[in-house]
């Protein structure tokens, strides 16, 4: 904890209202040492120039008070607001801006407004108070505070600046304000104001948090000067709102028009990368990292770690990992996560023991990514052994999200009583997740009582989330249950509730082709349709048309009735066949789970093509290989 150098000095003795040769030279050195981050040694000065008899002036205070600020020193920021008025400087506008704000970073903006109401309206540098305020407010997340404090301005004829838009459009950065974000677009229009480039990222961001996409997009275009920040700022908007090719059409666009990507760009071009399974794209963004000279750069590691393991190539993001001259706790769980998606839970287990025997305390993040480690690869044991350890040895309260990982654990054991007492037991409320995951376990299970219990809670919780209602409609199909099933149905036609249908990703030649169940859009469709006939024709002839048959209560609602050979993984599949070299890996991303007739349809196409496939669904990776998949059919 810093200790303030300035408690229980006397106050400085009243001199004349302007600053002497002596004050300047002490003025200097402290601005010199402020501008350099340098805060403490700051405060140090000021005590030794208070010793020294020289007193401060109106050119002092604002430095003094920066630095009291930035070390979240509250008394000593008394202290020097004592000053201040003993001194008579505090009509001063650049001091009282500085009092303003160190109030508002002192998380007291009731004291900066008791300051500013203070301040007489014919003050020349009112403006500069009003922003001060209207950030202050903004940083202390008091957004409709800001907003009434601009309509005020507004009101009294002082005329807005592009500081104040930069104050006041991070306050508007939530849905429920945006109408406000876009009449204050609209003013900075009028005013011509949106033509500052500061302005112009500003209301970026402020769109982007609030997923108006679109608008972020038009003030992007309209921009007439796009500089890296107002690119980044763009690549950040597509990633937060899940638009991950268009992260990818933007980099090329950035790299097309000459503007060389930072470390920023790149992480969230990675994301995006991870998310598509974009790997050939990955890799030449790890060329071009290694190329730009970033060096070593932790988020940038981190973030490659991340893509390799979501993109299928594990063994090279355990290379990178294993390259790192330095490993935060980033860095152990992106490796940890990546090896519990692929199935590899025990060396998941002992990559999280390493990492705390390094010295390296896990946090919640890294316990989620080891228990759902354990959960895939069927480690109930260890995993409740981690629980225990949350609390008793981290001191770490379990939050739902764990909780929901030791349900999945426990019921996909077949433990479903256990699992249900334990959410019962809670010191917390459970969320959707939580029973959601007890849901799941009793598909695995057939478990229909239990799952109607789970169903009715979850429901409350999360009502319009479809895929909790075609999960019990698939336990009612399994169980032979019509009645159930048309009860599911007319739920769902109530609440205008409809499946999101599902897709599959594959990349060849850095684009990415999407295909949507029963597809029939891309160029390709008809050598793809011969393609997948061909192969079931092979099937049929090796296995018998038993053993393809389809599991229709794992279909998509608009693919029940339709032919075995139109999930979107089997298109995508059946374009990687027709597109890639023989013999080399592909891998085919989906957004939802793998249903049990396409798991078998996989495993039988790798005996028939000797190729292996990998496969990302919604929950895990499956790589199949020799007709066997890494999942041991426990997905």
């Amino acid at each position: 904890m810093v200790k303030c150098p300035i408690t229980s000095l006397p106050l400085p003795k009243p001199r004349p209202y302007h600053s002497s040769s002596s004050s300047s030279s002490w003025n200097s050195r402290l601005r010199s040492l402020a501008r350099d981050g340098l805060f403490l040694d700051a405060l140090h000065l000021y005590r030794r120039m208070l010793l020294s008899n020289n007193s401060p002036d109106r050119f002092t205070f604002p430095f003094a008070l920066k630095a009291c600020a930035s070390l979240s020193l509250p008394s000593c920021g008394s202290q020097l607001h004592a000053h201040v008025v003993k001194l008579g400087c505090l009509l001063d506008s650049y001091v009282l801006t500085s009092l303003i704000s160190m109030y508002s970073k002192f998380s007291s903006p009731h004291l900066a407004r008791h300051l500013f109401d203070e301040i007489p309206h014919s003050n020349p540098n009112i403006l500069a108070c009003y922003n001060a305020l209207i950030a202050g407010y903004t940083v202390n997340s008091l957004p409709l505070e800001a907003l009434s404090l601009s309509r005020r301005m507004h009101r009294a004829g002082v005329p807005f600046h592009s500081i104040t838009m930069l104050g006041l459009l991070p306050s508007c950065s939530v849905p429920t304000l945006l109408c406000y974000g876009m009449a204050i677009h609209g003013c900075c229009v009028s005013w011509g104001l949106d033509a500052d480039g500061s302005v112009e990222n500003c209301l970026l961001t402020m769109y982007a948090k609030c997923g108006a996409v679109d608008s972020a997009r038009r003030v992007f275009d309209e921009m007439p000067d796009k500089g890296l920040i107002s690119w980044n700022a763009m690549i950040s908007c597509y990633n937060q709102n899940g638009l991950a090719t268009h992260v990818l059409s933007l980099y090329r666009e950035m790299e097309n028009a000459g503007v060389r990507a930072d470390p920023v760009s790149l992480v969230g071009v990675l994301s995006s990368c991870a998310h598509l399974g974009a790997r050939s794209v990955g890799r030449k963004v790890e060329e071009y990292i290694v190329q730009s000279g970033f060096g070593f750069n932790v988020f940038l590691f981190n973030a490659l770690i991340n893509m390799y393991a979501r993109c299928g190539e594990l063994e090279r993001a355990r290379k990178l990992f294993d390259e790192m001259p330095e490993r935060n706790i980033v860095s152990w769980t992106a490796i940890i996560a990546g090896y519990g998606m692929h199935g590899r839970g025990e060396i998941a287990v002992l990559l999280f023991d390493d990492m705390r025997q390094a010295g390296i305390r896990p946090d919640s993040v890294a316990f989620v990514s080891v228990l759902s480690a354990c959960s895939h690869a069927g480690l109930t044991k260890k995993g409740l052994q981690y629980f225990s350890d949350m609390e008793r040895r981290y001191g770490l309260r379990p939050g739902p999200e764990h909780y929901a990982c030791v349900v999945d654990l426990l019921g996909r054991a077949g433990q479903l009583e256990e699992a249900y007492e334990l959410i019962r037991s809670m010191p917390v409320e459970p969320d959707g997740a939580v029973w959601g995951a007890l849901l799941g376990a009793c598909k695995i299970h057939k478990n229909v009582k239990l799952a109607e219990l789970a169903f009715g809670h979850v429901v409350e919780l999360e009502p319009m989330n479809v895929g909790y209602y075609v999960l019990l409609s698939n336990i009612y199909t399994e169980a032979e249950n019509l009645d159930g099933i048309a009860r599911i149905r007319l739920m769902m036609r109530e609440r205008k509730l409809r499946k999101e249908p599902g897709c599959s990703y594959i990349e060849y030649k850095e684009r990415i082709h999407l295909f949507l169940v029963g597809d029939r859009s891309h160029p390709l469709s008809k050598d793809i349709y011969k393609m997948l006939d061909e192969l079931e024709a092979s099937m049929k002839g090796l296995y018998g048309f038993e053993d393809c048959n389809v599991d229709a209560g794992n279909k998509d609602d608009d693919a029940v009735m339709l032919a075995a050979g139109v999930h979107s993984e089997k298109l995508a599949i059946a374009f990687g066949l027709l597109k890639t070299k023989p013999g080399s890996e592909m891998v085919v991303i989906k957004n939802l789970r793998v249903c049990g007739d396409c798991h078998l349809f996989i495993k039988l196409i790798t005996k028939i093509v000797n190729r292996a496939i990998v496969v990302r669904d919604a929950s895990r990776f499956h790589r199949f290989e020799n007709g066997v998949c890494s999942c041991n059919d426990y997905w």
